[in-house]
């Protein structure tokens, strides 16, 4: 391909995804293709001949988009939301064009500073305390396990047996809330899911801190070490808020190690109004929030940020003589700051984002979510057969539909199939998870489009569910 043809081509594909975009309401939420429908689409062996390319554009429509379910679809009420803003996918052309490759800040200065330079402007909206430091990762799962690794080290005092010179046994602490990727975290860090401690939850399903007290002193009892605290800001089921502050009191007191994992919620915290949420934050280790979640940088960008960056270097850091630069002791190199070498230029995603609507704009995104999640709400309370399941912290409503009558698993097989033929119709789109042995539906909101009229269809198609 030269470049006249890549131009041309360009030109094309950005006015599909514009037309893309446009159209979207008229779209089905949800692909509901049978398994192996797409792959049907194409041939069983590669072309042994090139200059085929113009046929991928039209194999958009045909081959490949019958089989995308359209997370920025305004009617995107399922899992949590992950917008990709237009100028964040305009970020993402300028990466793949540039290419750059920034595992060390001479392979790319821009893509080291960028980096700098975007996480101290999201550490200013989250007004967080300087003494913190960020860097780009692809997803918290990823955040988690790197602080996981941290905590380790910090207990063992970076002993060169690791854990299988460990005496004691390191215990992990984390809400029964907690997302499952804190168990997959335990897992690859080598820890033992045996030492992972799930911590009850109260009625508004937080983790309770004299519960955790407990448990670390009943491991204390039984010659093992806490480790590490995992403290939820936003749950997944019900964006519950753990309370960072006493969990941080516990961890000082044992010497543990205080991750936040704020993926979904964190993003909230450019409101003033909404931070007492994560009350506490200020002592944390670490923490770790998604700004490909709600604020419109698209996948993948998950912010991590660490109190003691000069740990996190010792914890990932490797110097072997082919990465070595004269410039080394005056900057950063950013493949020490997390688990890949190799690094995309991410930051210019949310560079674009700010120049394109600011943090004025992006406060107003995510309370006009939380408004219309007050919106729904209220048609809730208001149905006598509706019954909300959890508080609402943000913008996700945990419901389920309660007529006379039914014991708990007719409701349960009731409420699924409400899910189902909601989701099946292409509607709309949302979730169903167990909270506590309940089955209930999810309703998360903060898709960029989304507007009051999505909110009252949704309220409408949940009406005619029940009767169908």
């Amino acid at each position: 391909m030269d470049a006249a043809t890549f131009r041309r081509l360009g030109h094309a594909l950005i006015d599909w995804v514009a037309d893309y975009r446009e159209r979207l309401p008229t779209l089905p939420v949800r692909s509901n293709v049978a398994p192996g429908t797409v792959r049907q689409q194409f041939p069983h062996a590669p072309p042994n001949l090139g200059g085929q390319i113009d046929s991928a554009l039209a194999a958009l429509d045909t081959a490949v988009l019958p089989g995308i379910t359209h997370w920025n679809h305004p009617s995107f009420f399922a899992y949590f939301p992950s917008n990709t803003s237009f100028a964040s996918i305009l970020a993402d052309i300028v990466a793949s064009g540039i290419g750059s490759q920034g595992m060390s800040w001479e392979t790319s200065p821009a893509a080291t500073e960028v980096e700098e330079v975007m996480m101290d402007w999201l550490r200013q909206m989250l007004s967080l305390p300087a003494k913190f430091e960020g860097v780009i990762h692809d997803t918290a799962s990823t955040a988690t396990l790197c602080a996981l690794a941290c905590a380790r080290e910090r207990s063992l005092a970076f002993a060169p047996q690791g854990l299988q010179g460990a005496q004691a046994k390191l215990c992990i602490y984390a809400s029964d809330q907690a997302h499952a990727s804190i168990e997959k975290a335990v897992r690859l860090a080598g820890f033992g899911k045996e030492y992972l401690r799930l911590i009850p939850t109260d009625d508004a399903h937080a983790m309770r801190p004299g519960l955790l007290a407990d448990a670390i002193a009943n491991d204390r009892q039984l010659g093992h070490v806490p480790c590490a605290i995992i403290a939820t800001t936003g749950t997944t089921a019900t964006t519950a808020m753990d309370p960072v502050d006493a969990c941080a009191a516990i961890a000082v007191a044992n010497h543990a190690w205080l991750h936040v994992d704020a993926a979904m919620a964190g993003c909230a915290m450019i409101l003033p109004e909404c931070r007492h949420h994560w009350h506490g934050i200020e002592r944390a280790d670490s923490l770790v929030l998604n700004p490909h979640k709600w604020l419109g940088v698209g996948f993948d960008f998950s912010a991590y940020y660490c109190r003691d960056a000069q740990h996190l270097i010792r914890v990932m850091g490797t110097n072997p003589s082919y990465l070595r630069t004269v410039r080394d002791h005056e900057v950063k190199n950013l493949r020490d700051w997390g688990i890949p070498l190799g690094r995309r230029f991410r930051a210019l995603k949310l560079w674009f984002l700010l120049l394109d609507q600011g943090v004025d704009g992006l406060q107003a995104h995510i309370r006009k979510s939380l408004a219309l999640a007050q919106r729904f709400c209220a048609l809730v309370d208001a149905h006598p057969d509706w019954q909300r399941m959890a508080p609402m912290s943000l913008q996700t409503i945990c419901i389920r539909h309660r007529p006379a009558g039914l014991d708990e698993q007719q409701l349960a097989r009731h409420n699924l199939a409400i899910a189902r033929r909601i989701n099946d119709s292409g509607k709309a789109y949302l979730t169903p998870t167990v909270l506590k042995g309940t089955q209930i539906l999810r309703v998360s909101i903060g898709a960029e489009r989304t507007t009051e009229r999505e909110i009252d269809a949704l309220w409408h198609c949940l009406q005619i569910s029940l009767s169908d």
